[in-house]
């Protein structure tokens, strides 16, 4: 018998989830690995060889460290329920002229609760991830803060995880720098994990041509959409596009449109098929709407509150007075103007390094 108990780690092959089970491991915890097979990449119809969490490769090399360490490993199929939740919100986003963010459902709508019913199953007290985040609890919640490690920091995409799911939660990465893991790795002779490069692509668009994708996902999308207008704020037509779905907000390269000096995507007009353009100081924003919440480190927000608040996973975050205006919607007023905020990514609200929650972005604002 473990003197810690029974977890469940979620592997991807990586060198950061492989070290999260080894730590725990060490630490003297019953260790069961479970790789989570969420897209078959052949199906995509993309061009690049399969590479990623859900290869081959990857699920061997998962094996190969559960095999050498000792303890059970187990392969989980989640692609229908990865492919008709997260694709299919995926392209509707994109129909609706938002621009989705599928990591972060995928991780709290679909790994989560995966692996919290396999650890049920397995008589596993909590499961474990190789996120580069801390697992915080104070007055009764639990709530996720960000890992020391700024440049690898991941508290961004796991602010829709519930208190449930984050009361099982493990997240031993968060204290290390990726350095100090690489460090480890190679002490423990894992040289290929030191070497295996890291892939930053969306799964299942692992060509990064998400406008093929959808091409491909939805037969007959490309004629019907051809053909809007490229317009400035006031109505001026200036052009031609390939279809409002094929374009994001901050979006410069990639438009096929040359006006003589650099324009932005600063608008996607679904309805009229209309993609606007501007120039860079177009795209600022004082604020937005934010719905579908989750909250961590409160229950609520009773009154206005200062937050640090991101619009993306790479921005660094920027000061917002944040209210919580109804039950699932909160109103973002940031203190400067923020660059390029994109309906259907992720807004996430931090005080100090803790999450206080997120939501889905609905729609941004200026001030008058």
């Amino acid at each position: 018998m473990s003197r810690h108990g029974r977890i469940l780690v979620a592997m991807s092959g990586g060198i950061d989830s492989s070290l999260a089970a080894v730590m725990l491991h060490e630490e003297g915890y019953e260790v069961i690995g479970m790789t989570m097979k969420t897209w078959d990449y052949a199906s995509s119809g993309g061009t690049k060889k399969e590479t990623g969490c859900c290869s081959l490769d990857s699920i061997n090399d998962a094996r190969n460290i559960s095999v050498e360490l000792g303890f059970p490993h187990y392969i989980l199929d989640i692609r229908n329920e990865f492919g008709d939740y997260v694709i299919d919100h995926f392209t509707g986003e994109y129909l609706e002229g938002r621009t989705p963010n599928p990591c972060v459902l995928c991780n709290t709508h679909i790994k989560w609760d995966a692996l919290l019913k396999r650890a049920d199953r397995l008589d596993c007290e909590f499961i474990a991830t190789g996120h580069y985040a801390n697992m915080q609890f104070k007055n009764g919640r639990h709530y996720v803060s960000k890992g020391i490690d700024t440049t690898k920091d991941q508290s961004y995409v796991l602010w829709g995880v519930s208190q449930e799911s984050l009361a099982r939660t493990k997240l031993p990465l968060g204290h290390l720098h990726k350095s100090e893991i690489r460090e480890m790795a190679r002490e423990r002779g894992f040289i290929d994990l030191v070497n295996k490069s890291e892939s930053y692509e969306i799964c299942f668009v692992p060509d990064n041509d998400y406008r093929g994708f959808l091409k491909r996902r939805i037969p007959g999308l490309e004629a019907e959409v051809a053909g809007g207008n490229f317009v400035y704020a006031d109505g001026t037509v200036v052009g031609k596009h390939e279809g409002y779905p094929f374009y994001t907000v901050g979006q410069r390269k990639g438009l096929g449109i040359a006006l003589g000096r650099p324009v932005f995507v600063t608008e996607i007009r679904k309805d009229s098929n209309e993609v606007v353009l501007g120039d860079l100081p177009d795209l600022f924003r004082d604020g937005m709407n934010v719905s579908k919440l989750n909250l961590q480190k409160y229950a609520s927000i009773a009154e206005p509150m200062e937050t640090i608040t991101k619009v993306r996973y790479k921005h660094e975050g920027q000061g917002a007075l944040i209210e919580q205006i109804a039950d699932d919607k909160i109103v973002a007023k940031f203190h400067d103007g923020v660059n390029g905020i994109a309906p259907g990514q992720a807004a996430v609200f931090y005080e100090g390094d803790d999450v206080i929650g997120g939501g889905w972005i609905m729609k941004s604002f200026r001030q008058e």
